[in-house]
């Protein structure tokens, strides 16, 4: 039998490492005893080999489940135990893996495929920013461990200490955890006829950070829109 499809370049990509990308959009997750579990974004596995278990991830109590419950943010997780590996991907977006050495970061829940349950982690409010700017809270991960984004294109990093940054909601995929964005409205009632001109919302940052964005509002938001 002879394909393209059976090349070296597409045959899985044997590691022993625990973090590893097989291609640019699919993650392969390494799990051994002892070792932390994986906390996932649920609909991420595509395969796995091995022993594996998937269970919701709780939602936990008081104001962190009325976060959840508010706003759907975070609820949509599942932790990953056993032994052997499981493969993670999102609509054939990029992927990222982040290592956090004692540094935190938050970061847009759409954008989040999966991290270390060794890192602490918490549902946290963008102030100002409500329901029509994309979500009232966002993750807050702390410690040491690895998280992996996904980005719906290329992304780009940009500098908020030199000048106020404004980013659609949808594009944003993490940033600095000092930086507390801003909600920022440019509506005008003409931009009701024929969509108007730029976004009615955006996130402001400004101060020493940085913001990652996509180049994309997201394609579950434009499934929504379309």
């Amino acid at each position: 039998m002879r394909s393209a499809l059976f090349d070296q370049q597409n045959q899985e990509r044997q590691t022993e490492e625990r973090w590893a990308l097989q291609s640019s959009k699919m993650l392969r997750c390494r799990l051994v005893p002892g070792a932390p579990e994986i906390v996932a974004a649920q609909g991420a596995m595509v395969a796995y080999q091995g022993n594996m278990d998937f269970s919701y991830q709780g939602s936990g109590g008081g104001m962190k489940m009325l976060k959840k419950f508010a706003t759907g943010e975070g609820g949509n997780l599942m932790k990953v135990r056993g032994q052997g590996e499981v493969f993670l991907a999102r609509e054939a977006q990029d992927i990222f893996l982040i290592t956090l050495e004692g540094e935190a970061l938050t970061l847009n829940s759409a954008s989040m495929l999966a991290y270390d349950d060794s890192l602490r982690s918490d549902i946290r409010s963008l102030g100002g920013a409500g329901l029509m700017s994309g979500g009232l809270f966002n993750y807050f991960l702390e410690g040491h461990g690895t998280i992996a984004v996904t980005s719906d294109g290329p992304p780009m990093l940009l500098d908020c200490s030199q000048q106020p940054t404004f980013v659609d909601p949808q594009a944003a995929i993490c940033w600095s955890p000092n930086l507390s964005p801003s909600l920022k409205n440019d509506f005008k009632m003409g931009s009701l006829i024929g969509r108007g001109s730029g976004e009615s919302f955006q996130l402001g940052f400004h101060g020493p950070g940085f913001v990652v964005v996509q180049p994309s509002e997201g394609r579950q938001n434009q499934k929504m829109l379309g």
